[in-house]
């Protein structure tokens, strides 16, 4: 007779709780959902449009539909928005003139008239404003002729240097041909003047004024119902007085032409300087 030994069951260790993978599970799933609240929350839709843009262009499709990124769905993106304007063909060592009389959309058009009263100024006058004894400046309405002080007064004084009498006498040729009301301004700085002459700096700047319209005038080439003179002292600096260099450019005597009118006698080409408006 065969006695069996009853087995002996092996003892294991104690093991993990039934409810620890539910838990783990749950915490999965609240960590996925908080990294997917945080790359909402980043999102950067206009490099999600760049890079979708690229890939639309490298796989050669006209557009790319992005559904549902950073919460909302994006409308068709079109490649176009990134590609480069074709290259114009021009000479390489020819600039570029923009003709601003042209009837192209532009926040600012300056008149015809503005534009070929400064070009005939500028073509007259070119050795004078590469000299920098006078400039010419233009805005929308006027044409401005800009004399400095050392060139055309001696200090303390109203009479025109006689050198200077020639070139306006060329201005007055211009003009001659043009239509527009001309102020004649003077400016001095802010510094008192020192002169047994004139009273203040209203009475220099103002007879200096008066000085240049009698140039203007004189042989009637310029009708004196057109002209103005006044006398601004210190008012409208074109720089803060706070230096001997930049009292110079406010010491100054200014003809402005305010829209002026030109005939067509005489043909005019593209400016041939920069003009500062």
């Amino acid at each position: 007779m065969v006695v069996r030994q009853p087995v002996k069951k092996k003892k294991h260790g104690r093991g993990s709780p039934a409810w620890i993978v539910t838990f783990a599970d749950l915490a999965t799933l609240l960590l996925t959902f908080f990294i997917l609240l945080l790359s909402f929350a980043e999102m950067d839709v206009e490099k999600y449009r760049a890079m979708a843009n690229s890939m639309a262009v490298a796989f050669g499709s006209n557009q790319v539909l992005g559904d549902a990124v950073g919460g909302s769905p994006l409308t068709l993106i079109e490649s176009d928005t990134v590609s480069l304007p074709e290259p114009m063909e021009t000479a390489a060592d020819e600039p570029e003139f923009i003709d601003e009389r042209a009837e192209a959309d532009a926040p600012t058009k300056i008149p015809a008239g503005v534009i070929d009263l400064a070009s005939r100024m500028i073509q007259e006058l070119e050795p004078e404003v590469a000299s920098e004894a006078l400039s010419v400046n233009y805005d929308e309405s006027r044409v401005v002729i800009r004399f400095s002080e050392e060139a055309t007064f001696r200090s303390g004084e109203a009479a025109i240097k006689p050198g200077m009498v020639p070139i306006i006498e060329r201005v007055v040729e211009v003009l001659s041909g043009c239509t527009g009301d001309v102020l004649v301004a003077g400016y001095t700085d802010d510094r008192p003047i020192a002169s047994g002459r004139y009273r203040s700096n209203w009475d220099l700047s103002a007879a200096r004024a008066v000085s240049v319209v009698h140039e203007l005038v004189m042989n009637r080439q310029v009708p004196a119902e057109r002209v103005v003179a006044a006398g601004r002292a210190e008012t409208n600096p074109l720089v803060p007085n706070d230096s001997p260099e930049n009292r110079a450019k406010n010491r100054r005597v200014e003809i402005a032409i305010r829209n002026p009118q030109c005939d067509d006698s005489v043909e005019t080409d593209q400016l041939p300087v920069e003009i500062n408006p």
